[in-house]
């Protein structure tokens, strides 16, 4: 992957398979210190050459005892580097230092008292002598390895952390990193600002610094495009991207008709505003329509926009070229392309090289592989809390650094059936109606996002005045989340819902129905499409 343009030595998560990899990795971020995340099948080596500040073991759902359970090499532990091990990361320290693990008489899962048993605890000192916990195990470290204190316990886990200051090296059996454990994020603080003695200098305005610098360094005075979307990550890449270049930047953005009332405004008006971005636009909308004419399959929906948004950018993309050919504006040659990859997708990608794939799910569909252009990531080394505090010290407007994800294909996939220009017009007033009541009522910041889904190929009968209506639902899908690889539906005040559904059945002719969708994920998916 593309070497952070940071001075900052990483700590390093190693991932033993946990749900939580990412997550401890954010909350060290959250303490300003920067983080990063590599397999535990990477060899120590690797993990050594990036420098690490620290390491931080993560859980997993191995038996340390079991044939093929990943392991700690015990050469960590010799290289000085300060460790703290979580859960499975916890059983592996103790095992490759001599200490001993097995099988729980009772397992611990959820909610669990912990007893602090040494107030001179470094990681745990100045917290309550019993705090709640996050368990969840069945094995257990039975005996501590030579030269660590037994710092805390549960009733059914005697050993449930321990720590050696001089080797700087600390554990826990249970989760700090989840919000259920109680002052978890001082325990997590303590390690990295005590025990690994980290400073914490991972802020906004560094961050910003630092990938000002690296983009300068990277174009040079080549000229440089961005298929801005309107959401928070490709708007905040482009935004540094400017900072670093200013006018080698265009953005192209692409009206595929499928966008939320008063998007496109908001892109033209607002972000070019509050950035002075040079921005082409281009209506494709009709196109887009044309092409959909009939289509009801949601993956044929899907591919559909993808290449008709692909062959737009093509285009748009090749008159820029053929303007900077011709030496029109005296500038440099078009050679880099932005693109809002954020950390947790270089992850999940395996680590990737950040030279030449550009990821499927980015922008509508993805853009080809073989356009000819270097990467230009910005924010591949962040995670999206993060991408939001850059935004706000770049000076976007909040509408923008605050939004809610909204998928590639717009409102294409939150119409289940045809997508004709009428329908499109139908769930633009619904789903307006409803971003301003829950604007209005300040729920913004409680969510994830908000999903309205018409359910065009459904008929209910309603009344409205003295006649009888045979008209379209809508769904309603408010989920809490904080990756949305789960979610759950949020619990909004009923006065609100009452508000909206009235609202929409009152001023949407076409709608007799308001809904709501009260599944979480897993089992269902956020978007309905």
């Amino acid at each position: 992957m593309n070497t952070p343009a940071n001075a900052h030595r990483p700590v390093v998560v190693v991932d033993f398979g946990a749900q939580y990899a990412q997550l401890i990795a954010r909350r060290v971020r959250e303490a300003h210190v920067y983080s990063e995340i590599v397999p535990c099948t990477a060899p120590l080596s690797t993990l050594l050459a990036k420098d690490p500040a620290a390491v931080i073991l993560s859980g997993g759902p191995a038996s340390v005892y079991a044939d093929g359970a990943p392991d700690v090499d015990r050469g960590l532990f010799d290289a000085g580097v300060p460790v703290l091990g979580i859960c499975y990361g916890f059983q592996a320290m103790t095992t490759a230092l001599g200490g001993e693990v097995d099988r729980n008489d009772r397992s611990e899962y959820g909610a669990t008292e912990l007893a602090v048993a040494r107030q001179d605890s470094t990681l745990l000192r100045d917290l309550p002598e019993r705090l709640t916990v996050w368990m969840s195990h069945r094995d257990s470290v039975v005996r501590a390895p030579d030269g660590f204190a037994v710092t805390a316990s549960t009733a059914h886990t005697p050993i449930a952390a321990y720590e050696n200051r001089a080797g700087r090296l600390a554990g826990v059996q249970f989760h700090p990193e989840v919000l259920h454990t109680e002052h978890g994020q001082r325990i997590l603080e303590h390690f990295l600002y005590d025990v690994a003695g980290l400073a914490p200098d991972w802020t906004a305005q560094g961050i910003l610094a630092e990938q000002v610098a690296a983009v300068r360094a990277q174009v040079g005075d080549a000229r440089v495009i961005c298929a801005l979307s309107g959401g928070v990550d490709s708007a905040v890449a482009a935004a540094i991207v400017h900072r670093a270049v200013g006018d080698q930047l265009t953005c192209v953005f692409v009206d595929h008709g499928l966008l939320r009332a008063g998007e496109r405004e908001q892109v033209e008006r607002d972000y070019v505003a509050a950035t002075g971005i040079r921005l082409v636009t281009v209506d494709a909308s009709r196109t887009f329509l044309d092409a959909l004419a009939g289509v009801t399959e949601p993956e044929r929906k899907r591919k559909i926009i993808g290449r008709e948004f692909i062959r737009t950018f093509e285009r748009a993309a090749a008159e820029l070229v053929a303007e900077a050919c011709s030496g029109s504006d005296g500038s440099g040659p078009v050679k880099f392309l932005v693109q809002g990859t954020l950390y947790p997708d270089v992850v999940e990608s395996g680590g990737g090289t950040g030279t030449a794939t550009i990821k499927s799910h980015h922008n509508v569909g993805g853009l080809p592989e073989d356009l000819d252009f270097e990467l230009v990531e910005p924010l591949r080394t962040l995670f999206k809390d993060e991408v939001r505090l850059l935004g706000a010290e770049l000076g976007l407007p909040p509408e923008i650094v605050s939004r809610h994800p909204f998928p590639g294909p717009g409102l294409g996939v939150r119409i289940i059936g045809e997508i004709t220009a009428e329908r499109l017009e139908i769930l633009r007033a619904a789903d307006a109606i409803v971003r301003a009541e829950m604007t209005a009522a300040g729920v913004d910041g409680q969510i994830w996002q908000c999903p309205v889904v018409l359910l065009a190929d459904v008929r209910s009968v309603g009344v409205q005045g003295d006649s009888r209506t045979y008209g379209m639902p809508v769904v309603l899908r408010p989920v809490t989340s904080e990756d949305a690889m789960t979610a759950d539906w949020a619990r909004l005040p009923d006065t609100l819902l009452s508000r909206i559904a009235n609202r929409i059945t009152g001023e949407v002719d076409e709608i007799t129905r308001v809904v709501l969708d009260v599944t979480s994920k897993p089992p269902g998916t956020i978007e309905w499409e």
